[in-house]
């Protein structure tokens, strides 16, 4: 068995595979062109598509050639959801991620050296053909009875489902036909959840070209509770730190379950078998010490926003619960962590009372009051005494927050202005 094969399948990161005995020798002959694909249907790449992006890394580290795809064409259409048909984005929009996302997926590949990244964009050829030859050079080689036959197209035959979105298959599929006849590609990677769509580029290139090329697909991640692994109850954790904050993607991997978190590191983490297993001892002996949710919040926030940011959420997180100096935290870095606890914006600075009621601490003034007496109330990391504290300049940090909290894990706040 190829040890690169070896290792991706001890860190659970295949699926489905093409012929695996074939696709290891292959990849032990020569090194391998190999392409993976990101739709620009939204602003930015998330947690889902950096398993890819990592698969992608993994592979160039081992002598294999990356062609990172950014679907200028297949972003206008859209892969088919099973919730129902999508919204177009307009020809400008996609554009625009296009760019937004090209940049975030430059950073996880090298594009020097003998194993130099390629960036491409389906746009380029797809643009140039015409219907009739796109019917007659790619449609003809797709037998309907087997693109009604694919899963997310036979549940959504009944509700309905778009010629448009039916067809995605053959331009995904003609990418891989692309990219064999112009670059040597030979490898294709993806989410399983991609998997008819990959298998589907091989069958074309044998159909129409006599080659012999190979798949591979992840699993999809998932919580212990079966839910989709990347989303939070605020949403999509991704990667653009405008739409996901360094500090909440912190914290998101932070708080990976107990019995969940050796898979994440095993997927998302760059270091040893050994290291994991000892990870993963650790955490089975004293689990109250997060000993892995620290190495891979920690590896993965280095690797997607830097070393600076995460050292700025790592001290943000323990300053925000009384185990550093909120002072010393950057502007920027307080209203990150403001606005992931659910500050509250106000035009004047309010009572302690109120503060703690509009932060969300406590249900009412009372309560507060309460929280006060029992000395449950700090104020910027300082316990409060003195239930009728009127807020003013001398409390702002950096001028404009307020930071409170209510006992030992309850955190809130106020942003002025």
């Amino acid at each position: 068995m190829n040890a690169l094969l070896e290792d991706l399948k001890w860190r659970g990161l295949i699926a489905h595979s093409t012929d695996e005995e074939a696709l290891a020798a292959h990849l032990d002959d020569e090194p391998v062109s190999f392409y993976v694909g990101f739709d620009p249907t939204a602003a930015s790449v998330h947690t889902g598509n950096l398993v890819q992006l990592l698969l992608a890394r993994r592979l160039q580290s081992a002598g294999h050639r990356p062609f990172m795809l950014v679907g200028g064409a297949t972003g206008l259409i859209g892969d088919p959801k099973e919730a129902g048909e999508r919204t177009m984005n307009t020809t400008e929009q996609v554009a625009g991620w296009v760019d937004r996302i090209r940049t975030q997926v430059a950073r996880f590949v090298d594009f020097d050296g003998p194993s130099a990244a390629t960036m491409v964009n389906n746009l380029d050829w797809t643009h140039q053909i015409s219907v009739l030859d796109f019917l007659r050079d790619v449609g003809k080689h797709f037998p309907v009875n087997r693109m009604l036959a694919r899963d997310v197209v036979a549940r959504r035959l009944e509700a309905g489902i778009s010629y448009t979105e039916f067809s995605y298959v053959l331009l995904q599929s003609m990418d891989y036909r692309e990219l064999h006849r112009r670059h040597g590609v030979t490898l294709q990677t993806g989410g399983s959840d991609q998997w008819g769509n990959i298998t589907a580029g091989v069958e074309l290139l044998r159909r129409s070209d006599q080659a012999r090329v190979h798949a591979m697909a992840t699993p999809l991640l998932t919580k212990a509770d079966g839910t989709k692994f990347g989303k939070t109850e605020a949403g999509t954790v991704w990667l653009d730190a405008e739409l996901t904050s360094a500090y909440a993607f912190h914290q998101f991997f932070l708080n990976a379950e107990d019995s969940k978190v050796i898979d994440y590191l095993k997927v998302f983490s760059f270091r040893s078998r050994e290291e994991i297993e000892e990870l993963e001892r650790a955490t089975a002996a004293a689990p109250h010490k997060r000993a892995a949710q620290r190495a891979l919040a920690d590896e993965v926030t280095d690797l997607v926003h830097g070393a600076a940011e995460r050292k700025a959420a790592s001290d943000a997180a323990s300053a925000l619960f009384g185990r550093g100096d909120l002072a010393d935290l950057p502007a920027a870095t307080l209203e990150q962590v403001l606005h992931e606890v659910g500050a509250a914006r106000v035009a004047s600075l309010p009572s302690i009372t109120e503060a703690m009621t509009l932060a969300g601490l406590v249900d009412s003034k009372s309560a507060a009051r309460r929280a006060i007496v029992e000395g449950g109330a700090y104020l910027n990391n300082e316990k409060v005494t003195d239930s009728d504290l009127q807020l003013g300049q001398e409390h702002l940090l950096a001028e404009r927050f307020v930071v409170l909290r209510r006992g030992r894990k309850t955190a809130g706040g106020l942003i002025l202005g």
